[in-house]
């Protein structure tokens, strides 16, 4: 139980270094590409780097912070997770989605996941953001290969509402209030970390995929598996036409998601006291 281990060693660590009698919050966001400073206005009061952490995964992508944060947005306790690791770094399957089931040893019970991904539907621009209603697994593994650890899960978890139905209405009434019309799709998850040829993007669409991106889709499985209520969100970098692809690099898909940050976290922050509110009909787990 490798994986289980690494994560106790990290758990027992990261509680250690919490500030005495603060209480840990119930809920977490996941920020991804780009988005590390989607978030202005929240109340740091305790950051790890991943560094620090025993055991913990290195995040080598330069658009990823790499930290875990004991947060407070518009006094709302949170978690904060800024940047995360992939499959293409050379990390396991279990190492990207330990940041996930530490999370849940501290006591998250329901989880904002963002993503920066490319558009699949042609009427949908770069900058638009997505809610994510479900996804495809195209990335050749599973964080649950190999034996299973009873106290994170059943041996075989139910995937038909991975993304909490609840938490979706949530985020795209949260955009109304905001003034912003959310998209609301499929997401399809690579393993990277070449981008999508146009022969792929076809067959991506024709799959039934809205967008495409590298990460995520471990997360999810591993919280589903978890009993954690999850929620994502897209921001859409960039637009794959197969019949008139244009090139995309690193530096033009970053551009845009910290353009988009701001509306991204104008949702989040419209949504942060209700993720935090118990009342919220959980799924079954």
């Amino acid at each position: 139980m490798q994986n289980q281990k690494k994560v106790k060693l990290a758990l027992d660590y990261v509680r250690d270094t919490l500030p005495p009698g603060v209480p840990s919050p119930q809920w977490a966001i996941v920020l991804g590409t780009g988005l590390s400073n989607a978030m202005p206005d929240i109340t740091i009061q305790k950051s790890i780097s991943f560094g620090e952490i025993p055991g913990f995964p290195a995040a080598t992508v330069a658009s990823h912070q790499g930290c875990l944060a004991l947060a407070a947005v518009q006094g709302v306790p949170v978690w904060l997770q800024c940047g995360r690791v992939h499959l293409y770094e050379g990390h396991s399957p279990g190492d990207v989605v330990m940041p996930i089931r530490l999370l849940h040893g501290l006591g998250v019970r329901r989880l904002l996941l963002t993503n920066a991904a490319g558009s699949l539907h042609h009427a949908w621009d770069a900058g638009d953001i997505m809610v994510v209603a479900d996804h495809i697994n195209m990335t050749g593994v599973s964080p649950l290969t190999g034996p299973n650890v009873a106290a994170w899960g059943d041996r075989f978890p139910d995937m038909s509402a991975v993304y909490s139905p609840a938490l979706q209405t949530m985020a795209l009434e949260a955009g109304c209030r905001c003034g912003m019309r959310l998209r609301h799709g499929v997401y399809i998850g690579v393993q990277g970390p070449q981008l999508e040829t146009p022969a792929e993007t076809r067959m991506y669409k024709r799959l039934g995929a809205d967008a495409i991106g590298m990460s995520t889709v471990l997360e999810a499985i591993a919280a589903r598996h978890l009993g954690i209520e999850l929620c994502a969100l897209s921001v859409l970098t960039n637009k794959n036409l197969p019949g008139n692809m244009a090139p995309a690099c690193l530096e033009d898909i970053i551009a845009v998601a910290e353009a988009t940050s701001r509306d991204l976290a104008r949702v989040i922050t419209s949504m942060a006291p209700h993720m935090a509110s118990p009342t919220v009909c959980a799924q079954p787990s």
